[in-house]
């Protein structure tokens, strides 16, 4: 059960990651992306699967990169 919710919350974070990849809105990476793919790695920790983990791990490296690349604001 919590590698399902590991797993919905990382495909949220990757709606989120695609909305924050558009020039000017990369806040959204801090306030849905990083958050969410926090918790879906804390719940994928949690549970037996390791899949749910490893898409977070993903999603949550590539915000990191998107941030670092447009200086954290753009």
């Amino acid at each position: 059960m919590m590698n399902l919710l590991s797993i919905v919350f990382g495909i949220v974070a990757a709606i989120g990651l695609l909305v924050g990849l558009i020039p000017l809105l990369g806040w959204v990476n801090w306030f849905i992306t990083l958050p969410l793919g926090i918790i879906g790695l804390i719940l994928g920790t949690i549970s037996s699967s390791a899949t749910g983990r490893n898409l977070n791990i993903v999603i949550l490296i590539l915000a990191a990169l998107r941030l670092f690349l447009g200086g954290g604001i753009i």
